[in-house]
């Protein structure tokens, strides 16, 4: 083909997904997952070449360009296969039971994930990136395509015999769960857990594990937990080791905010660029609440930090948050974010210059292909010592320099932008925008969380109480999956404990109940990642683990625990209990990958107290300051179920549940701006008017026995 001659776009064209739309221009004749793809397949009866990924990975790009650009080898798939371009964070159903058939065979899984189907979508061979030519001993995707071409026509026999061995072997793997129910929650359980997990850490660098080496929110929130539940220092301790390594670090954009996905080295300094929302959500949660434990300023700044980034960044016009940012820049890894020594001298104030190198760790030679990335290496203290500068002026002066680069980097060629907006993820993002309320009191981060919610009551709902996992380019589509429902739900009840509005709690309760009618076994009592009335696929799973993302039923037993209290539904605590039975055995064996369902262990091991905060009516006039709940919101309080509530016909819809019945109109608060309940193991406090009163009463009511 001439290079001049304008390709023409194949049927990824007509797609919304900004992974798909970047292959609509390939030789190769794609087609999304679909009707169309899988009647062909089984008329012709050809076998399906699957490629999943997402936008924002790299190496799906690299593949792309070295394979799917490729003439000769698009030539060879049109010929031999029905070709089926999927984006993963559009279908991870799909995606999960194909990563389940490649952890099977290699031990290892992620994307480009590379799977060959028969024409009933069967896998069988399965494997990840492939170079376009065999190099380093891994075969070329040239070669591959036309042996498993030849072995479909030639031994077709044998190789759906071996998809009947491949499909037993996934269908074991499909439950997670196999593990004998425990009889009881115990406080042990979070103990031996926390244990071990420590055991797993990496003391010199903190974290979990060799390089790669990803943030792994959900652990560390969970060791939080255990440190308030068993007072063991060392828990918190390697939390604020590892919280303070990943924020020096590279994997922290000290330019412009935000977190990138994974550290490509053991000690936190380069980065694989790229930077997901949930990535950034879960560390927002993270650091806020360190900054509630220690009240060290460092990690409000980080918070806030994070918080900007995605309202600059990742905040569409109507509220809703974007996916994730790609790594790559001009074709060119980390090319948005790195810096020559040069660069930088000529683009700060002189004076400021060699304290900002050693600061951050710039050099002439580079820590990173000859340019620099910026991590923090020595502090503003020895800084200030060193050049006889006060701190706070030190501190000032680098952030003006820090200012000046972030305004010359906005002149370079961003990385791409995946502007999907799922409804799982910017749930999470919804709970981290209500972390950052609960420490600044800054209400913009509480408006960046209610405009969320109205972005997808009003265009990511339907039925009432069903939910679309994407949005994109006008369009709503694809029934939502369990960590859908689950997560929204948790931004729900979060936005609930700081500004209690009846409608949140109601779309909480409602989509919980819509989960439950659609999601759950009922006999083994976890749930279905599918709802009941979905595209039948060769396989039905369910996910327990918390990896990058918490599992939609560890989150779901923390909701329907939380919803609970709220509502003394006992079916509520009757599901939650079952579900952390079901699982609680083999989290506290494998804690690495449960962290999420162990803080939903600890809620209800620890047992919940309610604290409810009621802003008075005096003279048909409530105060919108409140001085008892910017105290509460700054502490770490992990097991509470707050509320914030308003006299008036908020709190008066919320009667109908029990959490707010009998604390209205009490005669002695009358004259009282505010005042507050504590109630925990089924006793209530009477009604305090102070916070030295709330402070006191929670120690009483909710100490720890140890």
């Amino acid at each position: 083909m001439n290079e001049n001659q304008p390709r023409k776009p194949n049927r990824l064209i007509n797609e919304t997904s900004p992974y798909l739309l970047q292959h609509a221009y390939n030789p190769v004749d794609w087609y999304p997952w679909g009707d169309e793809a899988l009647v062909r397949a089984r008329s012709e009866d050809k076998p399906i070449f699957l490629s999943v990924g997402y936008s924002s990975c790299h190496w799906c790009h690299v593949m792309a360009h070295e394979s799917f650009e490729n003439e000769e080898i698009a030539k060879i798939m049109n010929e031999n296969f029905v070709n089926i371009k999927l984006d993963r964070e559009e279908r991870p159903d799909l995606d999960d039971i194909y990563q389940r058939a490649c952890q099977l065979t290699s031990g290892t899984g992620g994307w480009p994930l590379s799977v060959f189907l028969t024409p009933t979508q069967k896998p069988f061979y399965v494997g990840t990136y492939f170079p376009a030519s065999s190099r380093q001993g891994m075969p070329g995707f040239g070669t591959i395509l036309l042996k498993l071409a030849e072995a479909y026509k030639t031994k077709k026999d044998q190789v759906l015999s071996s998809t009947e061995e491949f499909m037993q072997a996934l269908k074991e793997t499909s439950v997670d769960i196999t593990a004998q129910e425990a009889e009881r929650l115990e406080k042990s359980m979070i103990e031996e857990a926390a244990v071990t997990l420590l055991q797993l850490g990496d003391s010199i660098h903190g974290g979990f594990g060799q390089a790669p080496k990803f943030p792994n929110a959900s652990n560390l929130l969970f060791l939080l937990r255990a440190h308030e539940l068993t007072g063991i220092s060392k828990h918190k301790n390697f939390v604020i080791f590892t919280a303070d390594k990943m924020a020096s670090g590279g994997i922290y954009d000290h330019i412009g905010g935000g977190f990138a996905r994974y550290s490509t080295d053991q000690r936190w300094l380069i980065p694989h660029f790229e930077k997901m929302l949930y990535d950034n959500a879960l560390l927002t949660n993270l650091y806020a609440e360190l900054f509630q434990l220690t009240k060290d300023t460092k990690y409000l700044k980080v918070v806030k930090g994070i918080l900007e980034y995605v309202l600059k960044d990742m905040t569409s016009t109507e509220g809703g948050f974007y996916s994730s940012e790609d790594a790559d820049s001009e074709g060119v890894e980390g090319k948005f974010y790195v810096w020559t020594y040069k660069e930088i001298r000529e683009s700060i104030d002189p004076d400021i210059f060699e304290p900002f190198c050693m600061y951050f760790g710039i050099s002439q030679g580079g820590n990173f292909e000859g340019k620099n990335i910026l991590n923090i290496e020595t502090s503003i203290g020895n800084l200030s010592r060193k050049f006889s500068i006060p701190e706070e002026e030190l501190d000032l002066k680098i952030h003006v320099a820090v200012e000046k680069l972030y305004k010359i980097r906005l002149q370079r060629p961003r990385p791409g932008r995946d502007e999907k907006i799922l409804a799982s993820w910017n749930g999470l993002m919804i709970s981290g925008f209500v972390d950052g309320y609960k420490i600044t009191g800054d209400n913009k981060y509480l408006e960046a969380a209610k405009r969320a919610v109205d972005f997808i009551e009003s265009k990511m709902t339907y039925d009432q109480n069903r939910l679309y996992r994407v949005f994109k380019d006008g369009k709503s589509k694809i029934s939502g999956y369990l960590d859908d429902y689950a997560l929204y739900v948790k931004g729900l009840l979060d936005l609930f404990a700081v500004e209690s509005k009846s409608i949140y709690l109601e779309r909480a309760i409602d989509y919980t109940k819509a989960m439950i009618d659609r999601f759950l076994d009922s006999v083994k009592g976890d749930f279905f990642f599918t709802p009941d009335d979905n595209e039948k696929l060769i396989l039905r799973t369910k996910n327990h683990y918390d990896l990058a993302i918490p599992s939609g039923n560890s989150v779901a037993a923390s909701n329907l625990m939380r919803l609970y209290y709220y509502t003394q539904e006992q079916d509520f605590f009757n599901k939650s209990s079952k579900l952390l039975k079901l699982s609680s055995r083999p989290a506290t064996e494998n804690p690495f990958g449960f962290g999420q369902l162990l803080s939903a262990l600890y809620l209800q091991v620890r047992s919940p107290v309610e604290i409810c905060v009621i802003n008075n009516s005096i003279n048909g006039k409530t105060t919108d300051g409140s001085e008892m709940a910017n105290w509460l919101f700054s502490e770490f309080i992990p097991n509470s179920i707050p509320a914030r509530i308003k006299e008036g016909p908020e709190y008066e819809a919320l009667q109908k549940y029990s959490y707010f019945k009998g604390k209205e109109n009490a005669p002695e608060m009358r004259n009282v701006l505010e005042y507050a309940y504590v109630c925990k193991d089924s006793t209530c406090s009477l009604p305090i008017a102070s916070v030295s009163k709330l402070q006191e009463t929670l120690k009483n009511k909710n100490s720890i026995t140890v």
